[in-house]
């Protein structure tokens, strides 16, 4: 176990010593008032960010430095439309353009993603854990607004973003080093050290390598049920490295295998308990415990870890200055272990419901989550133009091997001498083990078939008009076992989803003249449905009937999104500012929505026969000045169903949201603003000052989140350190707006860039997601984002 507080304060020595080293005076970087042009390959070729005929956003290498943006969640925060759900570390759901059904969890392996996620060209996309790679070295990050199923496929309902990483070239050896650290209020300590390095190994070969290691410093404290406090639990690190090597025979063959890898591993989440059966003010049998901010209540350790491993191959050939041939195949291999402590949800079962002694409740109840997955993708694509028509065609194949499962193994459990019937005996099945009270294995394959094209023809030399369709055709096949006293025994229950059809998008571009373009289009995206799993009937109500409501819900639908959009891009003041503008509205069917199945301790999936998303997003960036730059985005977004989620049980009911309830994750209004100042440093280094502020509105969590008005109740259980002060437990589900303040001030200069940094300046504790055990009852948090933290980073590049 690395002692993270003393590395901690290693990692600020460094970054000290290099930002000392950064006083050897070397050439003024100058500042210029026109905008840089901005490369992307949003359509699977090279253009400009203002050419693209949709809505799309990209932050450079620079933009990210520069904002000390690192990873998806702190890039986020500076683009318009997209939104982070936090439910901890290396589980993160992106939302674009509030098109979301809301917090997918752990045990919900047959989700989709909504938003794909790529490297390069390589899909490493996985619902439950979008990967959370660094940043460093990254040449950019594409966010491409609206339905992407033409060219993306599946996972690009509402969106894709892009990693786009630094190529490998011939221009001579250079690199870069970097040293940060930092201090967080009321927590530890933690910093990194990242390096890249470029070399040309010949004329015809040349590598670029890629190193990082980062310690996060935690900021949540863990009361023990022997009074003692551990501190920092959710400390931990990640480390990770890309290699690539370009091989280019020819002016006409480049050739380019990369592999990328990243484990994380921590010690905790940033989650703090509003409630806890186990530690909580309305006990008279117990120690009343009052949780405070930043803490929570746990009886074991509980661990994240993450490995992640991307090995990939891109072949391109120039047949010509028209034609060229595009080969991509990558390999992608991931292990995820989460360690939850579910003795509060264990206790609402075995104290709360069944009534047992607190020699049976209080036994510790570890449960692990492990998720594996192997994923083949190989895509093959010709592009090229003749005249007024550019286009692309290809073919695509993936193949998903995944594996999941749980245990909740609480040793001690038959030793303990449970009474009431439905808990006495044996707890070993079929394939439990003793003392295993719940037991899942779910492997799965999915595999896809694709073929798309679209094609880009110039009506006139002002007006474009862009036509393209994918095809494509799934199979999923899942075998379910289920087996331990919490569940009916499932083994080996083979289920089999499957879908094809046809994802179509128009696009119109016309330039009111050099400086104005618009552009309209109808696009289409969807996702694919799937296999509920069973239903914990045992742990279900009588009194609630939730076994009829919720009992019959075998599978749900592929979702689809139609959008309609509108746009604007502008250029003005001479090239010293850009001004974007979208109006979009998507049509939604078969929104596929989580709902919690009463007192069952399942989640399953049910759809909303319609929903939509319409708003309004805009970006404005002006440098008025030669060393002034100014940014804003801001998006407007009303995302509702338009139809009442509604059981198929034999009891019906509305379970999920009604007509007119607010879609989650995605806030109404979001804003984001930045303003940097360049100013000279002793006639030989330019200095800088920025400032970003964001501006998050209200949000849900689950779409069910709003019943009851979004209040939620839980229920106390008298037999838990009763008798109770109370019967039940209210909260407030609507996670209030929040808004966040950073700032940096540094120097720079040819080779070096050194700076001090305060992320959330004003130490605002905002709420991120909701996290609740068996529907608020054993336990009610919240995932909260890091207090006001202090820091310096220190680079030197050559």
């Amino acid at each position: 176990m690395i002692n993270k507080r003393r590395s901690g304060h290693a990692l600020i020595g460094a970054s000290v010593v290099m930002g000392l080293a950064a006083g050897a005076p070397l050439s003024h970087a100058e500042s210029t008032r026109t905008i840089e042009e901005v490369l992307v390959t949003a359509r699977k070729q090279s253009e400009t960010l203002q050419d693209v005929p949709f809505s799309v956003a990209a932050m450079t290498e620079g933009k990210l430095q520069q904002s000390g943006a690192t990873d998806l969640e702190s890039m986020a925060k500076n683009v318009a439309g997209i939104s982070i759900q936090n439910l901890g570390p290396g589980q993160s759901q992106v939302a674009i353009r509030g098109i979301s059904a809301g917090q997918i969890v752990r045990d919900q392996p047959g989700v989709k993603e909504q938003v794909g996620v790529y490297m390069d060209e390589s899909v490493i996309s996985m619902s439950l854990f979008t990967p959370d790679l660094d940043f460093y070295d990254m040449n950019r990050v594409e966010v491409l607004r609206g339905p992407q199923g033409t060219l993306f496929g599946s996972g690009s309902l509402s969106g894709t973003i892009r990693y786009i990483t630094q190529q490998p070239n011939f221009d001579g050896v250079s690199g870069s080093i970097q040293g940060d650290a930092e201090t967080i209020s009321h927590g530890s300590d933690g910093g990194s050290v990242k390096a890249h390095l470029n070399v040309p190994l010949s004329d015809k070969v040349a590598l670029r390598m890629v190193r990082y290691y980062q310690e996060f410093g935690g900021f949540i404290d863990a009361l023990q049920p022997d009074g003692s406090v551990n501190e920092d639990v959710n400390e931990g690190v990640r480390e990770g490295g890309r290699l690539a090597v370009l091989f280019q025979p020819s002016d006409a063959l480049s050739i380019t295998p990369k592999v990328v890898f990243q484990k994380i591993d921590m010690d905790g989440f940033n989650r703090e308990d509003d409630y806890h059966l186990l530690a909580n003010p309305y006990t008279t049998t117990r120690p009343a415990i009052t949780l405070g901010d930043y803490e929570q209540y746990t009886q074991l350790e509980e661990s994240f870890e993450d490995d992640f491993a991307l090995f990939d191959l891109t072949v391109n050939y120039d047949f010509n200055d028209q034609l060229s041939l595009t080969s991509v195949s990558s390999y992608t291999d991931r292990d995820v272990l989460v360690v939850r402590d579910a003795t509060a949800l264990n206790s609402s079962i075995t104290g709360g419901s069944y009534g047992e002694a607190p020699s049976v409740y209080l036994l510790d109840a570890p449960l692990y989550d492990r998720t594996s997955a192997e994923v083949l993708t190989q895509e093959l694509r010709l592009s090229g133009f003749d005249g007024p028509m550019q286009w692309v065609a290809g073919v695509f194949y993936s193949e998903v091997e995944r594996h999941y499962s749980q245990s909740l193994l609480v040793d001690g459990f038959e030793a303990s001498n449970p009474q009431h019937p439905d808990l006495s005996g044996s707890t070993a099945g079929q394939r439990a083990s003793t003392d295993e009270l719940y037991y899942s294995d779910i492997p799965y394959q999915l595999d896809q078939y694709a073929i798309f094209g679209e094609v880009s023809y110039d009506l006139t030399d002002k007006t474009m008009l862009v036509v393209g369709a994918r095809y494509f055709d799934y199979e999923e096949t899942r075998v379910l076992s289920f087996d331990g006293i919490y569940t009916a025994a499932i083994i080996d229950d083979r289920s089999v989803v499957s879908s094809n059809g046809v994802s179509p998008r128009v696009i119109v571009r016309h330039a009111l003249n050099d400086d104005v373009m618009l552009n309209a289009q109808v696009s289409q995206g969807f996702r694919l449905g799937g296999n509920n799993d069973p239903l914990n009937v045992p742990l279900c109500s009588s009194t609630n009937n939730d076994e009829q409501i919720y009992g019959n819900n075998r599978d749900f639908d592929d979702e689809t999104v139609t959008n309609y959009e509108v746009g604007a891009k502008t250029n003005f003041m001479g090239g010293a500012g850009t001004f974007n503008v979208s109006a979009f509205h998507a049509q939604i069917k078969d929104l596929q929505v989580t709902v919690d199945a009463g007192s069952c301790s399942s989640r399953l999936i049910y759809n909303a026969d319609e929903a939509h998303s319409s708003g309004v997003e805009m970006e404005l960036f002006m440098r008025p000045l030669s060393n002034l730059e100014f940014g804003l985005s801001a998006s407007f977004v009303e995302a509702e169903l338009d139809s009442d989620v509604e059981s198929e049980g034999s009891v019906l009911a509305v379970v999920g949201g009604q007509d007119g309830d607010d879609l989650p994750t995605a806030p109404g209004f979001e804003l984001a603003a930045s303003v940097t100042y360049y100013f000279p440093v002793f006639n030989t280094w330019e200095g800088f000052a920025n400032a970003t502020y964001q501006n998050v509105g209200e949000r849900y969590t689950k779409i069910s989140d709003q019943n009851n008005n979004g209040q939620g109740v839980a229920t106390l259980y008298p037999n838990v350190g009763g008798p109770l002060t109370q019967a039940t437990y209210g909260y407030d589900r609507e996670m209030d707006s929040y808004e966040i303040v950073n700032l940096r001030l540094g120097v720079r200069n040819e080779n070096w860039d050194t700076a001090l940094f305060v992320r959330n300046a004003t130490n605002e504790k905002a709420e991120l997601s909701i996290d609740t055990e068996r529907g608020g009852n054993a336990r009610v948090g919240h995932h909260v984002n890091q207090p006001r933290t202090i820091g310096l980073s220190a680079r030197y590049s050559f």
